[in-house]
Parts: structure tokens; sequence; C-alpha cells
């Protein structure tokens, strides 16, 4: 099938509204560096739980999508409390499922996180196609790491499990600990390798920031970092990336939730070898401003244009 167009799955930064829902941008034909976002407001919207949806992350399976996300509101009437968020957070992500892109079913919770946990953030999906499921992976931090007596948890960690349906999972375990936190974890994996971007706490000692690590397969231990401090020379804060490739050429981008500067919203960075770790800046995207981590969902032909067709304004 035509490879064709990319769709950008993401929620809106807005401290004053509600825009922790689930929004479309497209992109302007096949080109990856421009987008616009689509026309009638969110896709999906949360009416239970925290009421908000985070962190939205699309994966293509054999014969529908998953879309899960975070299940956190941050922005209320009283104002935010990231201690509550962090230590005291929903265990649960997000779920829908779709066959087009176009209709998704009802949402459904999913208990990701062990008792005791803090929160389950950023959860994203790869599909296996020797098992026939998915790897679920997301951020908690664990009730054993904390500290009683202050009633916190401990520093976040990237946790992975199994699951074939969205419906039930696995038992999770680890994948990725660091000092101090690591979150927003994607993974990339191409017929030569695995890899992994996420972003070590601000805190930590010598602090990767934003980092690309390779493996040879995802859940072997051999991972090796490529770069650190991604971006960092743009601005100090980034967080949530993606990655994708580009359709018809040797070619891949990183883009970075710029999340502390006014207005919020991605830098975007490429590459033409995965596997040097070498990022350079694309000051040429254009995005609508507040667009906040997301994902990019590589299209087919027909499946662009329905979607163009849909949300024509």
């Amino acid at each position: 099938m035509e490879k064709y167009g990319y769709l950008l799955v993401h929620f809106v930064e807005d401290q004053a509204g509600h825009a922790e829902k689930v929004y479309y941008s497209l992109s302007v034909g096949d080109d990856p560096l421009r987008w616009r976002r689509l026309a009638g407001g969110p896709v999906l919207e949360s009416t239970t739980g925290t009421t908000g949806i985070r962190d939205p992350h699309v994966v293509r399976g054999p014969d529908r999508f998953y879309l899960v996300a975070t299940d956190l509101r941050v922005w209320r009437p009283e104002g935010p409390d990231w201690f509550a968020y962090r230590h005291r957070g929903s265990r649960d992500i997000l779920v829908w499922e779709s066959t087009d892109l176009l209709a998704w079913s009802e949402p459904r919770f999913l208990r990701v996180a062990p008792e005791g946990a803090g929160m389950a953030w950023a959860p994203e999906s790869i599909y296996d196609p020797e098992s026939g499921d998915y790897l679920v992976f997301w951020s908690s931090g664990l009730e054993d790491d904390g500290d009683p007596s202050l009633g916190t948890t401990g520093p976040s960690r990237i946790m992975v499990a199994r699951t074939r349906d969205f419906v039930t999972i696995g038992e999770p375990q680890t994948y990725l600990e660091l000092p101090v936190g690591v979150i927003d974890q994607t993974i990339h994996v191409t017929p030569t390798g695995a890899h992994r971007f996420a972003k070590h706490d601000d805190a930590a000692p010598d602090s990767m920031q934003v980092f690309h690590q390779r493996g040879s397969a995802v859940l072997e231990d051999d991972f090796r970092t490529l770069a650190s401090r991604v971006g960092q020379q743009l601005a100090d804060h980034l967080e949530g990336p993606l990655v994708f490739k580009h359709h018809h050429e040797d070619r891949w981008y990183l883009w970075l939730d710029r999340y502390a500067a006014q207005p919020q919203g991605y830098l975007a960075f490429t590459t033409t070898d995965l596997d040097s770790g070498t990022w350079t800046h694309v000051p040429e995207l254009e995005v609508p401003e507040y667009t906040k981590h997301g994902v990019v969902v590589p299209l087919r032909r027909h499946e662009y244009d329905a979607i163009q067709e849909r949300f024509r304004s």
C-alpha cells in the first residue's frame, strides 16, 4: 500500500481551559515538517477517572489500532497538585481501539502499575510479531523505594508488561532504571536493532536529559548510549520524545516537547544515520503552538485521504 502522509495524535496545553484531550494534527500532504490541527476540536475526551488525557500514543496492530494515554488532568479549577499526581496518582491507563483511526471504541481503564505505585505516566506500546502480543511501557514510582514518613513513592522508572488485547495485562517488570528517575520512554525498532529515547530527571547529577540508546533487541540488556542531552543547546527543559521515519528517505525525525518555555511546543531534529546518535536541529518544523506530547503515525494513502475528508473544514 502506498505510504503517504502522517498523523500527529496529541493533547493541547491550556492552563486556563480544559484541553487535556486527544487532538489530531495532519501533515500538509506528504510533508513531515508542515502540520495543521484538524477542525472540530478534540477527537476523544474522558469524563471518568481524572477526566484528563495526556501523552496519547497509538500502535498499529495486525487488524486494529490501540490508543493508550495517561489518566491525568493537571489543569483543574483549583490548580495543579504535583505531589498528589506523582505519589497518589492513577495506576490506570486509558485505552481505546479503532480499525480506521476515525471511529474509536468507548474508553476503558487498564490497571498497569503495581499496588502502591504513585502513578502510571506516558504509556506507549509496541507490537511483537513473534509472540502476537504487545509490550506496554510506562513510568511509575514504587512504594518500596519511597519514604513512608513523607508519603512518597520512589524515583520514576520505566515499567513493562505484556498484553494481547489491552483488557488484561501481565505482571509488570522494571525495564529501565536510572538515578533520581527516568520518564517518557519511546522505542523505535528497525530491522537491525532497537532504539530507545527517554528523559533522565533534571535533578540527577550529570543528568543525561533526553538521551538515545541502541540495543540489539527491545528486551536485550546490551543497550548503549549514543547521545545524551539532545537539544540542550536550544532549550533547558525538554521531554516527551517521539521518533518516526520519513516515508521515502533513510531519514528519521526526533521531536522533543519544550515544556518550560512559552509558547510551548515541539522542537524537531533529524538524522540520516540512526546508529550515529547525531541529531541536527530542523528549524523548518511548522506545528501549531501548544501541541503537546503525542505520537506521529505514518499513514497509507487511503488513511490520509479518509482522515482529511472526515475533518475537512
